[in-house]
């Protein structure tokens, strides 16, 4: 005969799931299941942003089961007489995000908080053309700053974007296969040497 505690009814309790926190967002946590890659139907779409919102767009879009990404450049701000070091959007006011057109129900991106809308065509939205975005995600360091300096060349003249040197134009004399780079610095008529990041330089405007 079956006891009496082998007629309860078996309860399942599934895990909470917790979205990335915002400052996972700012510093670069892209996807609620950490991959970025295209499945089967997939297609990349842009929307755009309401004005300084792109972390709270993406930080939403999570929440929905979305995922997005915001390419991002390391810069130096100066903040309080204090420089420093931020990632800011490499396309402001736009968030990059995965959508499969036949499953997804893509019209709630219009209604996320911090989202404008999504980028139309004539009756869906406009896919980005294949290998733009990733591109973008595979020159992504850990952190997701873009690397854009790719072409860059020994020789030619870059701009310093973040550190203390911010903002200074120098030139390129070495690069290496280690992430790191030496550049030459005018400082009072002459040039200085100085180790720095691939990613706290690019080509000079």
């Amino acid at each position: 005969m079956m006891g009496e505690a082998s007629l309860q009814p078996k309860v399942m309790v599934f895990p909470k799931y917790s979205p990335p926190s915002k400052k996972e967002v700012s510093e670069g946590g892209e996807a609620v299941s950490n991959s970025l890659e295209l499945e089967q139907g997939e297609r990349w779409f842009v929307a755009r942003v309401l004005p300084h919102q792109e972390n709270r767009a993406q930080f939403n879009l999570h929440r929905l089961g979305f995922r997005s990404f915001v390419p991002r450049l390391r810069r130096t701000v100066r903040h309080a007489r204090r420089l420093q070091d931020a990632l800011k959007p490499l396309f402001p006011g736009y968030v990059f995000i995965i959508i499969d057109l036949s499953k997804h129900r893509w019209r709630s991106v219009n209604g996320t908080f911090g989202v404008a809308s999504l980028i139309m065509g004539a009756e869906q939205p406009r896919p980005v053309p294949s290998g733009v975005v990733e591109a973008l995600v595979a020159s992504c360091e850990s952190r997701g700053a873009v690397r854009v300096d790719d072409s860059l060349e020994v020789g030619q003249k870059v701009r310093i974007v973040s550190g203390p040197f911010a903002e200074t134009l120098c030139r390129l004399a070495q690069l290496d296969d280690r992430g790191r780079v030496r550049v030459l610095l005018e400082i009072m008529g002459m040039e200085v040497a100085a180790q720095l990041d691939r990613s706290a330089i690019a080509p000079a405007a």
